[in-house]
């Protein structure tokens, strides 16, 4: 067996062209997975002096929920709880972040999606997720396991 390939030639190609290390991106949606992931990024990001960007992402209210909610009254609920999250966000992130070059980015859409347009977008690093809790990911897919597909990124599970 050969020698080991130097450390510099793992470096992401934009921590190369830039001189700097690469962004990492994590997901935050206020439950206690993706806030342990938020506490794990910062962490990284204190520790490599690398760009931390903060992803939340609201959901789209299905067609489904209109049609069974004639009122409005679940979508309107369902709002005020992302508005509620956004909002504890902000502030945590006022707070917990300062001395690190740290963003929070706010879409719409689905998670999986819009992690990855952001992480191309940052030329990042890495991307950091909480593990899912939900029952019905173990159907469906979850957002780390279609982030892992995707295969552009290391991704962290933290649990």
């Amino acid at each position: 067996m050969g020698e080991p390939y130097p450390a510099e030639e793992y470096q992401p190609r934009a921590a190369i062209l830039a001189g700097r290390p690469a962004a990492i991106v994590v997901g935050v949606d206020g439950s206690d997975a993706s806030l342990r992931a938020a506490a794990y990024a910062v962490g990284l990001a204190r520790r490599q002096q690398a760009p931390l960007v903060l992803v939340y992402v609201r959901s789209q209210p299905s067609g489904l929920l209109s049609a069974v909610d004639g009122g409005g009254a679940g979508i309107v609920a369902v709002i005020d709880v992302e508005d509620r999250i956004e909002a504890e966000l902000l502030d945590a992130f006022r707070q917990a972040l300062d001395g690190i070059d740290a963003q929070l980015i706010i879409r719409s859409g689905q998670p999986s999606a819009v992690l990855s347009e952001v992480a191309h977008e940052v030329q990042a690093g890495a991307v950091i997720v909480g593990r899912s809790e939900s029952l019905a990911h173990r159907l469906t897919g979850s957002v780390p396991r279609r982030l892992v597909r995707c295969g552009r990124w290391p991704v962290t599970v933290v649990p």
